[in-house]
């Protein structure tokens, strides 16, 4: 296989970047792992992450690839992955979306609070500071 660089395209730059955003807010390390190590990777076609599916026709494997996420922040509102698909013989990546979206969307549109250093949602502030301290119990 040549070495050809690939190059970044998305499936919607304006959501993409609001959510990239977001998580250069709320986890810096995932920021930093995201844009000095898992990206150049991705350049060199060296493709990270779980594969979720493939199609021989069209010459596409899409990818999940999970960022290093606070276990707590993870438990109450899941892991942040960047989800994306490789088209090999184009040799482009579109980056499709960045999970979970309802808080990184939210995140972006707004100051989020947090409790007990988790970032807490503004439309169900209640039910996550039950699940930070109920985790927090369970912990102990």
């Amino acid at each position: 296989m040549e070495n050809k660089t690939y190059i970044f395209e998305y499936l919607d730059e304006n959501d993409f970047r609001k959510k990239e955003r977001s998580v250069r807010k709320y986890n810096m390390l995932a920021f930093k792992k995201l844009t000095f190590s898992y990206y150049p990777e991705l350049r060199k076609g060296n493709f990270l992450g779980k594969e979720v599916s493939r199609d021989d026709k069209r010459h596409t494997i899409s990818y999940e690839l999970k960022l290093p996420t606070d276990d707590l922040f993870a438990k109450v509102h899941g892991e942040i992955m960047l989800h994306y698909t490789a088209y090999l013989d184009k040799h482009i990546i579109l980056l499709t979306n960045i999970t979970p979206e309802g808080i990184l969307d939210e995140g972006h549109r707004a100051e989020l609070s947090t409790y007990k250093g988790v970032m807490i949602s503004k439309t169900n502030p209640e039910k996550d500071m039950f699940k930070i301290n109920l985790l927090n119990m369970l912990g102990k």
